[in-house]
């Protein structure tokens, strides 16, 4: 779940930021090395069973974790690195890639002192190594980060095809048990507070957050399309009117309800309560003939560039391990992730898999995110907007239009 800001570390994210220096790479143990990321629980679990497999071949190696949601993440990278501490290794989505290397915070990974070998890069599919100006910030050990329909099978054996199926389907999943009224079961669950989960839709209607010339375009038909079509969703008594990350997520877990729309990190933890879990890509939308596009990214490591040079090696190593064949496949096995490699994704285990087959489909058809700065402006305006149309406290029509006004000013003031 991605959250986006378009403004450096605010005083709080400074003090934070702070209160953590001490696990930056301006210690003087060689041997103690540190991560930060924005992992959910089932990444963090699986990232401490390969730091111990690194450290158990690497004796004397100590490795700390550092843990933030997304947001924070990034304003105390920022604020650490800036001030020459922080992490060795910072992980999290490729945005994050265009502020840090722009701001100098990251090393290139063809940076001679690194001594990572182009044959060594060419093991990875272009998508798992995030460029800026022709140049490679960070190595990534899963591709996609993309929401995808998923469903219930004891309620949805079948994908619906379009949108209008979805709700159908939806509706019929629709149920008040208890007569009281409100639904105890729903047909359809996601994220209503962030743009994250509007982004397909918008790609359906046939727009995108901005042109080629990385100038906003959120005043669109598509937007407005996307937009109604959430507020359709809600009208039609189909998903709760407060829907948010953790009620959606809990509603899928507990099964009440039949289809949710969330991304890789999810899928094991609905498995792992009973759920018959089966993805395909979220539905055609039948007005334009197109399909959804989720914003797709990788996630993987950064290295600090205050990382100093007595454990250089040593951090490159690291991350070279935690990128590695092994690592890679097993976080296709147990959490359902994109490998990143090509290696692994030859695997007859791993191309076989139907549910990755599945994610694979709904990959093709997402659009890749901006790396570009002016992101944090535009995932700032979208969300209020977004919000604002939930609550219906603004139509379609009006929060486009101000997600525009805002954007424009937004990256403005990134200027100055």
């Amino acid at each position: 779940m991605m959250k986006h800001r378009a403004h450096l570390p605010t005083v709080l994210g400074l003090v934070l930021a702070i209160g953590v220096v001490a696990c930056g790479p301006s210690r003087d143990d060689p041997n103690r090395l540190t991560v930060w990321e924005q992992m959910d629980p089932a990444e963090q679990a699986m990232l401490r069973e390969h730091l111990d497999m690194f450290e158990d071949e690497h004796p004397g190696v100590r490795v700390d974790v550092v843990h933030f949601e997304t947001e924070n993440l990034r304003q105390n990278f920022q604020t650490a690195a800036l001030a020459g501490t922080g992490p060795d290794l910072v992980y999290g989505p490729s945005d994050g890639v265009g502020p840090y290397s722009i701001m100098g915070l990251i090393y290139e990974l063809e940076d001679p002192r690194l001594n990572i070998h182009p044959d060594t890069l060419a093991l990875y599919l272009p998508d798992a190594l995030p460029k800026v100006n022709g140049k490679t910030y960070r190595i990534s050990d899963q591709i996609g980060n993309h929401l995808t329909l998923v469903r219930n099978g004891a309620f949805a054996p079948d994908a619906p095809m379009t949108m209008e199926e979805l709700i159908r389907v939806a509706k019929e999943n629709t149920i008040d048990e208890d007569g009281d009224g409100r639904p105890d079961r729903w047909g359809l669950v996601f994220n209503l507070a962030e743009p994250f989960w509007l982004i397909p839709f918008l790609g359906g209607y046939g727009g995108w957050v901005m042109d080629e010339s990385e100038h906003p375009t959120l005043d669109s038909e598509a937007m407005v399309g996307a937009l109604a079509l959430v507020r359709r969703f809600i009208d039609e008594g189909i998903i709760p009117p407060s829907c948010d990350y953790p009620l959606s997520d809990t509603l899928f877990k507990q099964g009440k309800a039949a289809f949710i729309i969330n991304g890789p990190w999810s899928w094991q933890g609905y498995r792992d309560v009973g759920i018959d879990v089966r993805l395909s890509s979220i539905p055609r939308i039948p007005e334009t003939g197109l399909w959804p596009s989720p914003s797709t990214a990788s996630k993987g490591y950064s290295m600090n560039i205050h990382v100093p040079e007595t454990r250089l090696d040593l951090v490159v190593d690291l991350m070279m391990f935690l990128t590695s064949a092994d690592v890679v496949g097993r976080l296709s096995d147990r959490i359902g992730a994109l490998p990143s490699r090509i290696d692994v994704g030859n695997w007859p285990r791993v191309a076989n898999n139907p549910e990755l087959a599945a994610s694979w489909e709904q990959l093709r058809r997402g659009r890749q995110m901006p790396l570009v700065p002016e992101m944090r402006a535009i995932w700032d305006v979208m969300r209020p907007g977004m919000q604002r149309v939930v609550s219906g406290s603004a139509t379609p029509e009006e929060a486009a239009q101000r997600m525009q006004e805002d954007a424009l000013r937004k990256i403005e003031e990134m200027k100055l």
